[in-house]
This record gives C-alpha cells, structure tokens and sequence, in this order.
C-alpha cells in the first residue's frame, strides 16, 4: 500500500507507544497483528525498539487496518467496541448544527449513547472553550494514553474540518504524567501541553463555537472514506486568525514588535503567519495599521498627552512618521485632528 505523498512527513513523530496499544487491542481480542504491522511496515524489532517512531503515512494504514479487522474503531479501549462506521454516525448527527458550538455539544451527547466509560462535556469561561474528558470508569492502562489522546485528536480534527478553518488551541491537558514521548505532544496539539492535570482536555479560543458549519453531506463523505488524517494533519487556514493577531498588537505591543514574535505569541511561523493573513485578504502590516490608527484615535481623544508620546505609544519612532500617517488615515493631522474634537 502506498499512501499519499502528503502524508509523508520528513521525519517519523508519531510514538511507537501507540503501536503498541493498538496490538494489545488484537491481543485483547485474541487475535494476530501481524497483517496490519505488515501492511504499515512495522518490523517486529522496531516494534520492540524503546523510543522508536512511526510516520503518520504508517500509523493511519495501520489504525485503518486494525479499526476494520477488529471491528471496533476504539481497538479495545471500551467495555463494549464501536463498530465500523460508528465515529461517521457522530459526524453525520453533528454536521447540521447551525454552528460549531451546538456541533460539539451534540457530539458530547451522542457519544454518550455510545459508551459511557468516558464522557465528553464543554465548558465554556473567561472567553475560553474547554472540551474535557472524564473517565467515569477505571481505562486499562495499557489503553489509556493512546484512548485519551486519541479522542481528543478526532473531535479537534473533526472541529476544524466542519468550520473548514484551523482552530488554534491554548493548552492541553493530561491526567498522568509526562511519558518518555512527550517531544511529540507539542506536535500533536500545542507547545502548551499539562501533565498530572485533573482531566484529560483541550481549550481554545471561545469565538470558534460562533462559527458556521462549512460542510454538506457529499463532503462528509469523502472526509469519511479517509477519516483519519483529521488526527494528523492541521488545517492550514485559522478564520480567526486576523481578529486574534489584532488583539495581540492592542494588548501585548510590547511583546509583538516583529513577526517572528508575533508568529512565537501565535504559536505559528512567521511565513505561516504572512501566507494565512494573505488567504484571509490583509496583511501583517494592514492590520498594524488599523490597530495604530484606532490606538491613535483613542489617545488624543481621551488624553492630553502629548503628540510625540502618542506616537511612541503606537509604536511609532517620532512624530513626524506619527503625523504623516495619520493624515494619510484621517485627512488630518494629529493636533488638527484633537484641537478641531474630531
């Protein structure tokens, strides 16, 4: 089997831990793997080998492998197994949602139809949407890890594909402590990642859940004949991309004096910055400009500070590069603009 160039990263990430559950999932059902590590080409010493790495080419042939063989689609982690097909029904039950908020509480809801050793709830507070896990039986340990991360990798997935945009996360969190792998978390969701948490979760910003659906039915059926690159790959696109870089130049100026520190706040790169602000129709500079413009305004509104200090607090290096743009913006120049209460 070859899998699509795509799929293939530079370097293998994805930790052999995972593997390895997923063949206690055939022993739990007694029965052999050797057919689906063959199909992914997982040798049985790399198998075996500690600290050894797959690519997300091998582990999406091998978790489609198993998912069908075994016919669970959680491979053993639950009291009962989900068949084939089981994760498209809670896709399809969530894609007529108005918006991406009601999506996920359906699929929390569903999901409970499901099985109900683990339960799945949003929260939202302070403007932040946290999706948890509780474990409301006790996970075989041998599953835990890999049914805890995995979870929460497919509902991101699935998250993003049906707004069709990226959804940034804040932090991730995890209810035991830090594996020998743990270089691939940040990979897998956010440099963000918590330990010894409470609960298993992840959190984002509040605004996605407003988002529409983007997604029909004939899309929900070719995502569903390749379901599993939703806990792979990430969506390059983030709709709120150019909101958030906005907040970020109002209230951490200082901090957000270049792009490649702002790309550092965003967690993205510089050049992953400039293209999704090209997709979205502006620029990093546009966007410095409108927040200059509206700080600028507010200033020599509310205060009586004077002109060259208004133009350091915008981040601008004199007065007289202030006072050209700001004419440029308003038709007036700044003490015009105060003196005239415009």
């Amino acid at each position: 089997m070859s899998p699509p160039s795509f799929l293939r990263p530079a370097r293998a990430v994805t930790p052999m831990a995972f593997v390895r559950a997923i063949v206690q999932g055939y022993e739990r059902y007694g029965m052999d793997p050797a057919e689906a590590l063959k199909a992914a080409q997982i040798t049985p010493r790399e198998l075996a080998r500690p600290g050894a790495r797959v690519t997300a080419a091998q582990f999406e042939v091998l978790s489609g492998h198993a998912m069908q063989e075994l016919d669970d689609e959680t491979l053993g982690w639950f009291s009962r197994r989900l068949p084939w097909g089981t994760y498209g029904l809670l896709c399809r039950a969530s894609l007529s949602s108005p918006d991406l908020g009601v999506a996920i509480k359906r699929w929390c809801r569903h999901h409970r139809l499901l099985t109900e050793d683990i339960g799945l709830s949003l929260e939202v507070a302070g403007g932040v949407a946290t999706l948890r896990i509780a474990e409301n039986v006790p996970l075989d340990d041998a599953f835990r890890e890999f049914c805890l991360v995995t979870t929460l990798r497919f509902v991101h997935g699935y998250m993003c594909w049906a707004i069709d945009s990226r959804i940034s996360l804040r932090h991730a969190s995890f209810p035991f402590a830090a594996p020998p792998h743990s270089d691939a978390y940040p990979l897998m969701f956010t440099p963000d990642v918590r330990f010894d948490a409470p609960q298993a979760g992840i959190s984002f910003d509040e605004r996605y859940l407003a988002l529409p659906l983007q997604r029909d039915e004939r899309a929900l059926r070719t995502m569903l004949r390749r379901a599993l690159p939703l806990t792979i790959l990430q969506y390059r696109r983030d709709r709120l991309l150019g909101q958030r870089v906005r907040e970020l130049l109002r209230s951490r100026a200082s901090e957000a004096t270049t792009a490649e520190a702002l790309a550092g706040l965003l967690n993205v790169s510089s050049r992953t910055l400039h293209r999704q602000l090209h997709e979205e129709g502006t620029s990093l500079q546009v966007l410095k400009n409108e927040v200059r413009h509206e700080m600028a305004v507010d200033l020599l509104r509310r205060t009586t500070r004077p002109v060259k200090q208004v133009a350091l607090a915008v981040g601008f290096r004199n007065e007289k590069s202030f006072s050209r743009a700001f004419l440029q913006w308003t038709g007036h120049a700044p003490r015009d603009f105060r003196q005239q209460g415009l």
